[in-house]
């Protein structure tokens, strides 16, 4: 299996300088983008869309600086995942998930 990189440059510094406001709210972004496709039936495009959300999770996980938020980042990673692939055992709707991610662009907008 070939794993496509999409996030080639950020994974290379830049991600790991900006706060997990900002992160989650950039794999907000994706997961926005993904729900979109999701409701036009565009399954092709959602996927693309959850992939690059996935590596952004991913890019978090491995910050240094957030060993202590772990267990919030890979539940709402499991949650996604869940929401999209597999049997939405939390009962996640996708207004829920927007709302959730919503929250980190609105606080990181507000740090700046």
């Amino acid at each position: 299996m070939i794993q496509v990189v999409w996030h080639k440059e950020l994974a290379q510094g830049p991600w790991f300088k900006l706060s997990l406001m900002e992160q989650m709210g950039n794999i907000g972004s994706e997961v926005g983008r993904a729900i979109i496709r999701q409701r036009k039936g565009d399954v092709e495009q959602r996927d693309k869309a959850l992939e690059r959300a996935l590596e952004l999770f991913d890019l978090t996980l491995a910050d240094s600086r957030l060993r202590h938020r772990l267990k919030e980042i890979t539940r709402a990673r499991e949650i996604v995942c869940d929401v999209f692939y597999g049997e939405n055992q939390y009962n996640v709707t996708l207004e829920s998930l927007e709302k959730y991610f919503n929250q980190f662009a609105y606080a990181a907008r507000l740090g700046r």
